[in-house]
């Protein structure tokens, strides 16, 4: 585990209040996250605004050559600098995971989840995970992540300013 406590970037409160901003997809959303080859995986990435002001990325991305190992993450970008922060991973069935400070090890698919106890142990901000059975592939861990961290889907069928439907 990790050493001396430190102060967290974020607390859960804050991170709950990031999770639960409505966020309005884009029309094209599932289009625009169609996957492009990038260094042995397969990556793309949208970046959504949040209804209070907040800046959202969904980060997709698979192995080439392992369909089960992948992710969609939900970042956010720290207010006032650069900084991403990893709200929520939802990760496939292709690797063991621990939570460190439970000492529970899993091989399942799972969904990390940022908290400000292992943040404050120096850990990665989204170390935490739980093992979940909602999703088997790419396509279902994203509408999980659609379904858990407060996306709207476009009300109207009305196209984007570079003409791409959903």
């Amino acid at each position: 585990m990790g050493g001396a406590s430190v102060s967290a970037a974020l607390s859960d409160a804050e991170i709950r209040a990031l999770i639960e901003e409505p966020k309005l997809l884009p029309p094209n959303y599932r289009s625009r996250l169609h996957l492009r080859h990038k260094r042995g995986r397969n990556e793309r990435h949208l970046d959504v605004t949040g209804q209070d002001g907040g800046e959202y990325r969904i980060i997709a991305t698979q192995s080439v050559t392992n369909p089960l190992s992948f992710s969609v993450i939900l970042v956010c970008r720290m207010r006032g600098s650069n900084r991403l922060f990893r709200l929520r991973r939802y990760n496939g069935k292709s690797h063991q995971h621990t939570n460190r400070i439970e000492g529970r090890t899993f091989y399942d698919c799972h969904i990390h989840m940022a908290t400000e106890r292992y943040q404050r142990l120096g850990m990665r901000e989204d170390s935490y995970a739980e093992v979940t059975d909602r999703f088997a592939d790419l396509d279902s861990a994203l509408n999980c992540l659609v379904g858990d961290c407060m996306f709207q889907m476009p009300t109207n069928g009305i196209m984007s300013l570079f003409g791409e439907g959903q």
